[in-house]
């Protein structure tokens, strides 16, 4: 998998990219993930000033689509993209069916909303898909770039130790993920449930599913009514 990210502040996601899991992926040359300064596809070839003032007169900047433009044709001239995604608070809600999707793919752009956001003419022509990571406002799409990168690599074949660990997270089967207990099993009195030491494997998966659907039940009902 390649995901080429267009941005106005690549610094901002050098650490998050090259950390844990999504740097031990592009070690093993599972993900490659590229990082793109919308800046050096600017026409002011001085300022590189990719943003200007709103028709209409209203506050903050609005990053300008010929820029956008010339970065994404750039990248298409190279190869052809499954999705060209733009990070946006009012995008499709992401979720872990969606990461499971996009894990499947085998080239991705993500473009990082910024300022006051982007010329619309970019979303009505130019992406093909857009993601919001949650119902609030960022200073811009960068960490949500980063968060899709990790929830998408993880899920790819040998990205992490146990390929098991994945399928039984949070929210693959619209569950939550039950508790889980280590050493010692006994600490100031608190014990680990007894079904855990047990050693009664089919009891312990009984055990483990009741407690997902309970923690649910409790914390996500939306979760079991989606599930309807």
């Amino acid at each position: 998998m390649r995901i080429d990210i267009i941005t106005v502040l690549p610094e901002l996601l050098e650490s998050p990219l090259n950390c844990s899991i999504l740097k031990r992926a592009q070690d093993k040359n599972l993900a490659e993930i590229v990082v793109h300064n919308l800046r050096d596809y600017s026409t002011d070839v001085r300022h590189r000033r990719v943003d200007d003032y709103p028709f209409g007169g209203s506050a903050g900047m609005v990053i300008q689509i010929e820029p956008v433009d010339r970065a994404i044709s750039a990248l298409k001239s190279e190869r052809k993209y499954d999705e060209v995604i733009y990070t946006s608070p009012d995008g499709e809600m992401f979720n872990q069916p969606m990461a499971n999707g996009l894990s499947m793919a085998e080239n991705l752009i993500i473009l990082c909303g910024h300022y006051k956001g982007i010329d619309y003419r970019i979303r009505e022509h130019l992406i093909t898909k857009e993601i919001s990571i949650g119902d609030y406002v960022l200073t811009g799409g960068e960490l949500a770039a980063a968060v899709i990168c990790d929830s998408i690599i993880r899920l790819i074949p040998g990205a992490i130790g146990d390929e098991q660990s994945a399928l039984s997270d949070s929210f693959q089967d619209n569950l939550l993920a039950p508790p889980v207990y280590t050493r010692p099993a006994e600490y100031k009195g608190w014990r680990v449930p007894d079904v855990l030491l047990s050693g009664h494997q089919r009891k312990i998966d009984e055990w483990l599913h009741e407690q997902s659907v309970e923690r649910t039940k409790r914390l996500r009902p939306n979760l079991l009514d989606d599930d309807m």
